[in-house]
């Protein structure tokens, strides 16, 4: 996905984002979002409520100039927040029964 969204982005943005504006625990959420966990797996993860990972998630968005969790998500891969993943990763994370 990250190969046919990333190269979309603006040239400006090449830049990564100041992450030292980030709270340590939107430093999680950010990583958790980039990881490609949702706001119920990441509540899980960090033992809050979604309702509280969504505030966490919409601060993480302002701070960062994310436009939407997609572009927080390609922001999170170029920092090197996450690493590079093949097909088999997602496979362990929805295993099918």
């Amino acid at each position: 996905m990250l190969d046919l969204f990333g190269s979309r982005l603006p040239a400006s943005e090449a830049a990564p984002p100041a992450l030292d504006e980030l709270t340590e625990r939107e430093h999680e959420v950010f990583v958790a979002i980039g990881r490609g966990l949702t706001n119920a797996e990441i509540g899980a993860e960090l033992f809050v409520s979604e309702s509280t990972v969504k505030t966490h998630v919409g601060r993480v968005l302002a701070k960062l100039g994310a436009r939407d969790r997609v572009h927080a998500v390609i922001l999170a891969h170029r920092m090197g927040l996450v690493p590079p993943s093949g097909p088999s990763d997602s496979a362990s994370r929805h295993p099918e029964s």
